[in-house]
């Protein structure tokens, strides 16, 4: 893909639209179905219209959408969160049945320790929080959750706007924990720190046995889509 414009601006849309678009030399930007990209808040359009004056740089300068991801994500809430929503939420409640923060090492010792420390405080957030009371095992043997607790759960994902949604979509898969995910969405939790918390086994292996180039590589594209979600949710905050 070429760039094809000189400036890229946020804009404010007349009622009954209302919300933001972005314009590529006073053309709106519109998402591969055909819809005008819909922004519901002033900062996250900004960001946006940000990223496409950077993209490509020149006009003529060569770009794709790994130049976009603020855009792609506000396309997966418009186009299919929004078209899909209930079963969007389903997805991503479906992470507290087998939390990652639930299923705890037996040894060694520091490992045990390490987990009990970072780990406990966040169960302890969504009982206080959200009243989700979740059991915590060890090794991987399935663990049942309480029905009330995954309810809970399930109704504060179910809660969020599409674009949050489109957020959590990618933060608690990442995570491996519909915990983390939600705290971050409640501003309780910074997505990168949540990402070092999800990786806690990773690292204690790494300091053991050092880092496999193909397993780093992996971590660090997952913290760069974890950084960017994070971002997006900050943005929609306001």
């Amino acid at each position: 893909m070429k760039r094809f414009w000189d400036n890229a601006c946020a804009v404010a849309n007349d009622a009954p639209l209302g919300g933001w678009s972005v314009e590529l030399d006073g053309k709106p930007v519109r998402l591969p179905g055909g819809a005008k990209l819909a922004l519901p808040h002033a900062a996250l359009a900004r960001a946006v219209a940000v990223e496409w004056q950077a993209a490509g740089g020149g006009v003529g300068g060569a770009l794709t959408y790994d130049d976009l991801p603020l855009t792609r994500l506000v396309g997966t809430a418009q186009e299919r969160v929004t078209a899909a929503r209930e079963a969007v939420v389903e997805e991503i409640a479906r992470y507290g049945q087998s939390d990652l923060l639930c299923y705890r090492a037996e040894h060694p010792v520091a490992l045990v320790s390490a987990q009990q420390a970072q780990w406990q405080p966040w169960l302890d957030w969504a009982a206080r929080e959200i009243g989700a009371h979740l059991r915590v095992t060890t090794g991987i043997i399935h663990v049942a959750q309480p029905d009330d607790a995954l309810a809970v759960l399930a109704a504060r994902a179910a809660s969020f706007d599409v674009y949050r949604l489109a957020a959590l979509g990618v933060l608690v898969p990442s995570f491996g924990s519909l915990v983390l995910g939600l705290a971050v969405a409640h501003g309780a939790l910074a997505a990168i720190e949540a990402h070092e918390i999800a990786t806690l086994d990773e690292r204690h292996q790494a300091s053991l046995w050092g880092w496999d180039s193909e397993a780093e590589a992996r971590m660090a594209k997952v913290a760069e889509d974890v950084a960017v979600a994070g971002r997006f949710l900050d943005l929609c905050a306001g």
